[in-house]
């Protein structure tokens, strides 16, 4: 018997789920974009991009009510191929303007060179330093002088953002800019419906079955049951697994145990 070819439903339509509320959620998100506008200057704003189905909603949401925010993406230099043909598509749109930071190459060099490429799965304390040079550090150059940035953290997402405010000053006292989540509380299935609604491009990795996607030694799809992030550091504990870009310094979980052998065939790009 020949076998059937089961094609995946795309994301559009399995995630459409949207909330009683709905449009409501829309309204705030762009209220909330709009009083940054009008309090900081658009120049002073920036919308930090990992190009997900969140950050896309976010970028579209402020380009239709002509904002004109920024926005700026971390090239770390092992994105999956398919997230950077989107970068390339946002960088080709005449009405974004799109920054680029990338992570120092000799520093890169010097930690593979010393760890190798695999660094990465072999500790806790690897992994944090690889995401240190590969985000933190850009990310520090990209919030240089703002005074405020735009996230697509959602209070589902995990335990670990579940406190998430749409406006964040805790961090105003520390020199660093204000941090806004206009989607913190939106569901998956209002995310997938304003991208359904509003024909939002987004990274075809979704359609895999990657709510969450980051570099691709470190990225992976979930199955049925698993929590939304557990395609990120999959081979670590169940502690809250995050890169440093959205944890406070005083409440980072520590560097902790030697983790297991990553699944066959991850990526290392």
């Amino acid at each position: 018997m020949t076998p059937i070819a089961i094609t995946p439903l795309p994301a559009t339509v399995l995630h459409d789920k949207p909330s009683a509320h709905h449009a409501a959620l829309v309204d705030e998100a762009t209220e909330l974009l709009r009083a940054a506008v009008a309090e900081f200057g658009a120049a002073h704003i920036t919308q930090a991009s990992s190009l997900g189905a969140e950050d896309m909603v976010i970028t579209h949401l402020a380009q239709s009510a002509g904002l004109g925010i920024p926005l700026f993406v971390l090239q770390t230099g092992a994105l999956h191929p398919e997230t950077l043909q989107l970068l390339a598509e946002l960088q080709a749109d005449p009405g974004l303007s799109v920054s680029v930071y990338e992570p120092d190459a000799a520093h890169v060099a010097d930690f593979v060179a010393r760890e190798g490429q695999d660094a990465m799965y072999r500790s806790i304390a690897l992994r944090k330093e690889c995401c240190r040079i590969r985000k933190l550090e850009p990310l520090a150059r990209a919030l240089q002088d703002k005074a405020a940035w735009i996230t697509g953290l959602r209070r589902e997402q995990s335990d670990a953002r579940s406190d998430i405010h749409l406006r964040d000053d805790s961090e105003v006292p520390a020199g660093k800019p204000v941090k806004l989540s206009p989607l913190a509380n939106w569901t998956w299935g209002d995310v997938w419906h304003y991208i359904a609604t509003h024909h939002v491009p987004y990274n075809p990795l979704h359609d895999q079955f990657f709510p969450s996607i980051g570099c691709a030694p470190c990225t992976r799809a979930i199955t049925l049951g698993e929590d939304f992030r557990a395609g990120r550091w999959w081979w670590e504990d169940d502690q809250a697994r995050e890169c440093g870009l959205h944890v406070h310094a005083d409440t980072a979980p520590a560097a902790g145990h030697a983790p297991a052998s990553p699944l066959p065939g991850a990526s290392h790009a």
